[in-house]
């Protein structure tokens, strides 16, 4: 199963990044490629909700169960879809009062290898530019101009 980790420090709180995160209703306000999402079912430890994606004429949708753990981690688990799995965790580390490390692992796995091999050429490119529209979210959110993240992976 292909896999990508980001560590990125940022200046905000485990708690504010945790709240941008775990805010999926909102992720086709800055997300790209995000087309819908639909909150089936939400908790202070459990969610699960379904997000339809797209490219061009390609469009599908996935379910998930999310798993959260305030103000630390946010484990998704994949349910339905068009993969065979899809797995990610954020973790949350304070550093101080303002700024935290956040670290992003996801891992997945197509049902048809050679669409596997095809789109896990994109699926790098794709994933830091969903990285990069989390951190200017937060920029959005918490009044920082500029995000000021640096990558220590």
């Amino acid at each position: 199963m292909p896999g990508i980790r980001e560590t990125r420090r940022l200046p905000y709180s485990a708690e504010q990044m945790f709240d941008l995160v775990a805010d999926v209703a909102r992720y086709g306000e800055f997300l790209p490629w995000v087309i819908a999402i639909r909150v089936r079912s939400n908790s202070e430890t459990e969610m699960v909700a379904d997000m339809v994606v797209g490219f061009k004429a390609i469009r599908e949708s996935f379910t998930s169960r999310v798993r959260k753990t305030r103000p630390h981690e946010i484990d998704v688990h994949y349910i339905d879809g068009p993969l065979s799995d899809l797995d990610n965790v954020w973790t949350f580390r304070a550093v101080d009062a303002h700024s935290c490390e956040i670290d992003f692992l996801v891992d997945f796995t197509f049902k048809n290898r050679l669409f596997e091999k095809i789109a896990g050429q994109y699926f790098d490119k794709a994933f830091r530019k969903m990285v990069e529209a989390f951190e200017a979210r937060a920029a959005q959110l918490y009044r920082n101009s500029k995000p000021s993240a640096q990558s220590v992976a």
